[in-house]
């Protein structure tokens, strides 16, 4: 659910917006690559934060005592419970830090991969079609991504795992006193263990799906023009 809604939301409109720069003659650096992703990441994160709140609960809820468990079903469940017990506006937890987080996510994932890629082109001479460019282009996006938003990840998660109304501030000097500086990097591993392989995945078959339909696209206008 999570996909369907912050995912799909945030790469077809980041597409969208590097189309229409280039048709209005802005070349695509980086800088301004990475403010497409960063706007695209952030209106994804607004369409999926309800799903990431029942997410995060849901992953959560093993780890908690069980008279305080809240075992949803299923997302759909996990909605129909946070409306009635904590009102709609619970749905909205950790909006602005997690918009934020999704905008840096985007920007440093697919700004970087689109700069990584060009990069491997202009330095090797491979075609940007090339899988294999494909896949170590999505590696170093992934590291770059996991790296930059590891600490803005453990604010979320804080975030959205309470039932309480918490700040932003006060998340972090609560970490910062258990923990320490440690904090930042928390979960470091796991997580590009986990962004890693869904970074490949996802823009590997993205590139290959948009080769795809560039051919298809010829075949037809060359039918068309026939």
């Amino acid at each position: 659910m999570r996909q369907l809604t912050y995912g799909s939301v945030r790469i077809g409109l980041y597409e969208t917006l590097k189309e229409q720069t280039k048709a209005n003659g802005i070349p695509n650096s980086a800088p301004v690559l990475g403010l497409l992703a960063g706007i695209s990441g952030f209106t994804g994160a607004i369409f999926g934060n309800a799903s990431d709140i029942g997410n995060i609960r849901m992953q959560n809820d093993g780890s908690l005592p069980a008279h305080l468990r809240r075992n949803y079903r299923h997302i759909f469940d996990a909605w129909v419970q946070i409306k009635r017990q904590e009102g709609w506006k619970a749905l909205t937890q950790g909006l602005w830090p997690n918009a934020f987080r999704c905008g840096m996510m985007t920007s440093c994932q697919l700004a970087s991969y689109d700069s990584f890629r060009d990069l491997l082109v202009a330095t090797t001479g491979i075609s940007s079609d090339h899988a294999g460019l494909q896949f170590l282009a999505s590696c170093m996006a992934a590291l770059v991504a996991t790296t930059i938003c590891s600490p803005i990840d453990v604010i979320k998660t804080q975030l959205m795992g309470s039932s309480g109304a918490t700040g932003i501030i006060q998340v972090i000097r609560n970490l910062t006193v258990s923990e320490g500086i440690r904090w930042i990097f928390r979960g470091w591993t796991p997580s590009f263990a986990r962004l890693g392989p869904q970074t490949v995945a996802t823009l590997v078959l993205l590139e290959q799906h948009k080769r795809v339909f560039r051919s298809l696209r010829e075949v037809n206008i060359d039918k068309i023009s026939q």
